[in-house]
């Protein structure tokens, strides 16, 4: 590996926290000092990089929690030198549909698939000539690229197909067996490219795996061709955190360096628009940790207080820091809008909170990854643009990551048409400090069993007697029908209000009703 992709190996032990402590401030400084006030004009439109790391908890990065057991220094600077989102929402609490609206400004659960996720076999999820963020920045010049884990489905050049394969349910054609094992009957030519992949999007460059780092095949695609074929027979691995399917894969696949290699696509992708200062760039990153498996390198490992997914998110931290270095050595930080969040909240059992004492997804909110709970969507989100956004800024809006695309949009003078971006809406007003009212009317929230809820200022109204979670162990005699929650009151979503205040309750049931049959929740 070339000597500027190493990552940084000093070592940093659970116990040193108040060497921890004097890093995070010494980097926070850092950064303080050089964004804000004396950063340069920004010369024409900013790139912009969305690094969206999978399954990390809104209390992972200490500049969340202060009682995290993960040192996250380089997260914590790009806080520093930007805005923390404290009231941001992934668009799903699984994956695949938190991707599909990241990209398409649109919530998932108006495409076909309505609940779960897909698979690393799945066809492409988003229709062909739906407008992305990448095609929309292409409008404006812009190079677009997307480094990292797809898991939106792409049209496999097949041999032969499942007799299923063109039901109209997504969720039953698409995943195949409950295991994500290749559907019985589908037969992939490797050779061949893909088609309905990132090139079909918008993006002008792409280097992915297809789906999460558990789910075959285990292949790179590079602008839609496999870097190598899947040639070989991957037997699976089952050692509790370090744990992925069998399936097939391409020779010399290893799990431990995806992450690395991302990274260093990534850098390398950054250094090379360097090269191109007159063109804008786009960067998608999607991360495929610190999902399963929990597969820190060497020189990571211990670098924790949480295990080996602690130190999987450690490894996170220092990718991100990698793509800082790369955008402050090439001159490019101070008109960069780098955003940094995640997909939805982490896989965190209350057996691990008890083990390492760690709050992946924050004690103050209720669940995990799969739930309408706040753990399961309520993410930490971090937007530093140092010619634009004030250093150590904050904001409390109640934001989601389907914002993307109307906050692009505007920064580039685009109008979004009707047919796009039906549930996005511009943070620029936030990012700038020019915000007197709240951005949004409200916020649809969906778990992984398809539990709808709806947040409207203080108020949130799950639409069900469960939040959708695999802790859930179903309704007990003389539950409510559905749940209710002032969040302000209430972080921790423990007190049903529901039949309490039943004006709330029909309020928001109605918005949510009127949001599913119109087809768009913001104003057009």
């Amino acid at each position: 590996m070339p000597a500027r992709f190493t990552y940084n190996r000093q070592r940093i032990m659970p116990a040193a926290r108040t060497s921890l402590a004097t890093l995070s401030a010494a980097l926070a400084a850092i950064a303080l000092s050089s964004c804000g006030a004396g950063a340069p004009e920004p010369q024409g439109p900013p790139n912009i990089i969305f690094l969206m790391a999978d399954d990390m908890g809104y209390g992972d990065p200490g500049s969340f929690n202060a009682d995290s057991r993960i040192p996250t220094p380089r997260m914590d600077a790009l806080a520093a030198g930007g805005m923390r989102f404290t009231d941001a929402h992934s668009g799903s609490a699984v994956c695949t549909p938190t991707r599909y609206g990241v990209l398409t400004g649109r919530y998932a659960w108006r495409s076909p698939l309505k609940r779960g996720v897909l698979s690393g076999y799945s066809r492409a999820l988003i229709e062909h000539d739906r407008a992305t963020v990448a095609s929309m920045l292409k409008k404006r010049d812009y190079h677009t690229a997307v480094i990292g884990k797809w898991h939106l489905g792409l049209d496999w050049a097949t041999v032969s197909e499942p007799d299923t394969w063109d039901e109209g349910d997504k969720t039953v054609a698409f995943q195949g067996a409950s295991d994500f094992a290749r559907p019985e009957g589908l037969e992939i030519d490797f050779t061949r490219p893909v088609t309905n992949g990132p090139v079909t999007l918008g993006f002008d460059y792409s280097y992915i795996i297809p789906a999460s780092l558990d789910m075959a095949p285990y292949v790179y695609l590079e602008n839609n061709v496999c870097e190598k074929p899947a040639t070989e027979h991957e037997p699976g691995r089952f050692d509790g955190p370090v744990f992925w399917r069998p399936g097939e894969a391409a020779e010399g696949f290893d799990f431990f360096d995806v992450l690395p290699n991302l990274t260093r696509h990534a850098v390398e992708y950054v250094e090379e628009q360097a090269e191109n200062p007159d063109q804008p760039f786009f960067l998608y990153f999607p991360l495929p940790a610190p999902h399963w498996p929990w597969v820190p390198t060497e020189e990571f490992v211990g670098r924790s207080g949480a295990g080996k997914y602690g130190d999987f998110v450690v490894q996170v931290d220092a990718s991100i820091g990698m793509v800082m270095d790369a955008l402050e050595r090439t001159g490019q930080a101070a008109n960069t809008l780098f955003i940094v969040t995640s997909d939805n909240g982490a896989e965190w059992d209350p057996s691990h909170i008890e083990e390492f004492g760690h709050h992946a997804n924050h004690a103050i909110q209720r669940g995990k990854k799969r739930d309408a709970w706040e753990g399961g969507h309520r993410m930490p989100f971090i937007a530093r643009w140092p010619a634009r956004v004030a250093a150590g800024s904050t904001s409390d809006q109640t934001v989601c990551l389907t914002d993307l695309m109307a906050t692009a949009a505007e920064i580039v003078g685009f109008d979004l048409p009707e047919g796009a971006g039906q549930d996005s809406v511009s943070l620029l007003p936030a990012l700038l400090g020019e915000d007197d009212a709240p951005l949004r009317e409200a916020t649809v929230h969906h778990s992984v069993d398809g539990t709808f809820a709806i947040r409207m200022g203080k108020w949130k109204y799950i639409d069900g007697q469960g939040p959708g979670s695999n802790q859930w162990d179903g309704p007990k005699e003389g539950d409510p029908p559905a749940q209710l929650y002032d969040l302000e009151a209430d972080r921790h979503e423990d007190r049903n209000l529901f039949a309490e205040r039943p004006e709330i309750v029909n309020q928001l049931k109605t918005l949510l009703e009127l949001y599913k049959n119109q087809g768009h929740s913001r104003p057009l």
